[in-house]
């Protein structure tokens, strides 16, 4: 849920240096020499006045040779998850490259900040960032990563780019004020030991946030926790691996959901999603189907997305479906081979990255949806699932 700040420029612009200072801890090495940061460095923390942030230091997208080409492929591939971006020169050279990528930042509509670093050692740096301003059609803030001169203006400059953004609500309209939900929340071997998975423990914080009664049981237990409720609850949130165990014990009074439907709304666009799972409809047994997981965690028996979505969907379509999986930002140019796109819930992601995943799918007119939609409409309970 932080705000994802982007670095970008040249090799050698002082990207990594102004990092560090912004920060006030060392994050990145910095070297004269070009080319030291070969891959995206994240570092999480809390920005004055910005808040929770994940500043993202990026390799120079002026990178040369072989190995400079996948450099670049790697830092263009951040964009993707950019909130926001900060673009960092030095005014040297014509700045063709510094005006391509905030050409393609702007039409990507990532909200951008310029700064002309290194003014400490620029003999007349108002002449230079009006000069670069006219370049790039940006006013740069000027800043030396070196002194931390202008440093409080460029954090500034940024908070005003992201504006006060509301919160998003993960159970959105479908928990009111002292609503009664309850949360199936099976706890199987993929679950961490000692603690809950992070869509469960957002969407209890959520619940309570709005004033919410919440009661959480497993599986086996839901029976038992309803029949402890002197009214039905207005919300019932399952895992979605359970849905069809869940979905004959929920009383017609009560709506149904899961936290990867909720997450498929909170980080994606949850209708899309949607109306993808209807291409399950149209598999064949020559299909083929990109299973797509946001965390990189050690597959065990009965996985989720490796074992059981395939397994229900080869149950329904055929034994010769192909199915691909690809885990974290490891993501394919070319989507057109798919027939489907069946995605995790996206908790490990920003929003603008799910979001970007989505726009690339659509475009290449291939239908996406994800874990928990998928699961519903395999089990033929698509239509009792309540959408955020």
């Amino acid at each position: 849920m932080r705000r994802h700040i982007a670095i970008f420029g040249r090799r050698n612009v002082g990207k990594s240096s102004l990092l560090n200072t912004l920060t006030g801890q060392t994050v990145a090495i910095v070297s004269p020499e070009a080319g030291t940061t070969t891959d995206p460095v994240n570092r999480a923390m809390e920005l004055h006045p910005l808040g929770p942030c994940l500043l993202i230091d990026t390799a120079g997208f002026d990178d040369e040779g072989a190995v400079g080409r996948l450099r670049n492929e790697r830092t263009r591939r951040v964009v993707e998850q950019a909130d926001m971006a900060l673009l960092v020169t030095d005014g040297c050279g014509d700045l063709s490259h510094e005006k391509s990528w905030l050409d393609e930042l702007r039409r990507r509509e990532v909200p951008t900040v310029v700064a002309l670093n290194k003014v400490d050692k620029i003999a007349d740096s108002r002449q230079v960032a009006a000069s670069v301003a006219g370049r790039l059609g940006a006013d740069p803030v000027l800043v030396s990563a070196a002194t931390g001169e202008g440093v409080a203006a460029l954090r500034q400059a940024l908070a005003q780019l992201a504006g006060d953004d509301e919160p998003l609500s993960l159970t959105g309209r479908l928990a009111q004020p002292a609503d009664t939900v309850l949360l199936v929340m099976p706890q199987d071997p993929q679950a961490p030991k000692g603690r809950l998975i992070l869509p469960q423990v957002q969407t209890i914080r959520d619940l309570l946030d709005k004033d919410c009664s919440v009661m959480c049981c497993t599986l086996d237990g839901l029976a038992r926790s309803l029949s402890a409720l002197r009214q039905p609850p207005a919300l019932i949130i399952t895992d979605s691996q359970v849905f069809n165990q869940v979905e004959p014990l929920v009383p017609a009074a009560s709506r149904l959901t899961s936290f990867s439907v909720l997450m498929a709304a909170l980080k994606g666009d949850v209708e899309v999603m949607a109306r993808g799972a209807a291409a399950i409809n149209r598999l064949t047994p020559q299909s083929r189907v990109l299973i797509a997981e946001a965390c990189t965690h050690a597959p065990m028996s009965e996985d989720i997305g490796r074992v059981k979505i395939p397994r229900l969907i080869r149950q329904r379509v055929g034994p010769t479906v192909e199915f691909d999986v690809k885990s974290g930002k490891d993501w394919p140019d070319d989507l057109t081979p798919y027939d489907l796109i069946v995605h995790c819930g996206a908790c490990m992601f920003n929003r603008r990255l799910m979001r970007s995943r989505i726009e690339r799918a659509l475009a290449q007119g291939v239908p996406i949806t994800n874990y928990g939609l998928a699961i519903a409409k395999l089990h033929g309970i698509l239509e009792r699932v309540t959408l955020p």
